[in-house]
């Protein structure tokens, strides 16, 4: 028996994996101990530890026990080109790592911000009227909800460029808005209705929005002096008449707004 002969046990203890690790790799021929004791029992030379860090190198870099044992073996020309692969591997998968972190970044940054823009840059994009702290607002207020948390993830995704197709957008849609109360346009029209299921998708920008959820909305609009102050300061009226045009609206889609609910 060599003098440094180890058993499995202390193998594993040495090189920080389980006995029962250690059992398959020699049921599989990949690291087997090569020494017996008086007693049977199988020992490990130096040289069979030696080959276990190696594996444990390439189960570290992700290499599969298959390929480790071909890597084992291989002359020094296969095994070289199988390691240079594998970096090439290794390195993707960095890379892809690298952006999942960005990712992650950009959902926390949203998920604290709400909009990952300079206050300069909002003020460029949503107008002078816009103040940067609303997103603060809206975060102390809503931070908690599941609709925070979806506008959160597609915040994250957009761009500069992004936002101002969002925001021009809702220009368009306010300027139709105003015209409606403008010349009279009565809610439950097929114009008005038209006009409540763009404002729905324009809340579908940010959340999932239901005609259920926008009745709510429209009730928020009149009973909050700060959103009704928005929609008025467009054209008297307007929030009034935006909230009657979501609720007739939603009785077309079989929501009674007098039992709707945030959903």
């Amino acid at each position: 028996m060599g003098e440094h002969a180890m058993t499995v046990g202390a193998v594993a203890s040495h090189v920080g994996v389980t006995v029962r690790t250690l059992h398959h790799w020699d049921e599989i021929g990949l690291a087997a101990p090569s020494e017996r004791s008086a007693a049977g029992y199988r020992l490990y030379t130096t040289a069979d530890v030696a080959r276990i860090h190696r594996v444990l190198v390439y189960r570290e870099l992700g290499v599969s026990l298959e390929e480790t044992a071909q890597l084992l073996e291989a002359d020094a020309e296969k095994a070289t080109e199988a390691l240079l692969q594998q970096r090439d591997r290794l390195r993707e998968r960095i890379r892809k790592l690298g952006r999942m972190a960005d990712a992650l970044d950009r959902m926390a940054g949203a998920r604290q911000q709400g909009v990952l823009l300079t206050a300069e840059e909002q003020v460029a994009i949503f107008g002078a009227d816009w103040r940067p702290s609303w997103a603060a607002q809206a975060r102390e207020r809503w931070g908690d909800t599941r609709q925070w948390a979806q506008f959160a993830e597609r915040a994250a995704e957009r761009t500069a460029e992004d936002w101002r197709r969002v925001a021009k957008e809702v220009t368009a849609l306010n300027a139709d808005l105003v015209e409606a109360v403008r010349t009279g346009i009565e809610p439950g029209s097929e114009e008005a209705n038209d006009l409540a299921e763009r404002h729905r998708g324009s809340m579908g920008v940010y959340f999932d929005c239901t005609h259920s959820m926008q009745v709510i909305l429209g009730q928020t609009n009149v009973a909050d002096a700060g959103f009704r102050a928005h929609y008025d300061g467009l054209a008297p009226g307007l929030a009034l008449w935006l909230r009657d045009s979501i609720d007739a609206n939603a009785r077309s889609h079989g929501i009674d707004p007098e039992k709707a609910v945030w959903e």
